[in-house]
């Protein structure tokens, strides 16, 4: 991966240490892990959930800084590839402008509404990822639970775990948070 003077700069200003090069993700043993993983993960998630430790969200903080060291999400874009975000009015509005539409000419071209009356993607993966880069083709305008995603800092994180338990099957930064979770209370809960 190469990288300009400018970021490597930054970098290194925000993190202290050069930059380094993410390994890209490996979809098909990701869901090896997660297919052996994920029962045991899940009840962690449960148990931080019930009995949540002291100073959790501030390691939960320090979490979130170091899997962004680590995981590259366009080597990935699995929830893109997977999910389909929701929707919100906000959205529709600000999308269908880009592309000259009318909100109702856009959700009749792109969406449906689920049972809870969400509005949602009608097809995965996602039609506006960039299946060659991974990339998004409306990044700077893209819905905002696009934006949020894996929305580990959204909200305190016992509000946020049974999104977690969701995304540890789709999402290897998730599943990399819960990881780094279980080492740090292993044996307190």
């Amino acid at each position: 991966m190469v990288y300009s003077i400018k970021f490597a700069i930054q970098y290194y200003q925000l993190f202290k240490q050069p930059p380094h090069k993410m390994e890209p993700i490996n979809l098909r043993s990701f869901k090896v892990k997660v297919s052996k993983n994920k029962r045991k993960m899940k009840i962690f998630l449960s148990r931080l959930e019930k009995k949540a430790p002291r100073r959790l969200d501030k390691i939960a903080e320090e979490v979130d800084k170091e899997i962004w060291q680590e995981v590259d999400c366009l080597t990935c874009s699995n929830c893109c590839r997977s999910m389909t975000p929701t929707f919100t009015k906000k959205d529709t509005e600000r999308i269908s402008a880009h592309f000259n539409q009318t909100p109702d000419e856009f959700r009749e071209k792109w969406l449906y509404k689920d049972k809870q009356d969400d509005w949602m993607n009608t097809k995965t993966p996602c039609q506006f990822l960039e299946l060659k880069t991974n990339m998004c083709s409306i990044y700077t305008i893209r819905p905002e639970d696009c934006a949020g995603f894996p929305h580990f800092s959204k909200k305190k994180m016992t509000d946020y775990i049974h999104v977690h338990k969701q995304n540890i099957e789709y999402c290897p930064a998730t599943y990399k948070m819960v990881e780094k979770m279980q080492l740090r209370f292993e044996g307190k809960l």
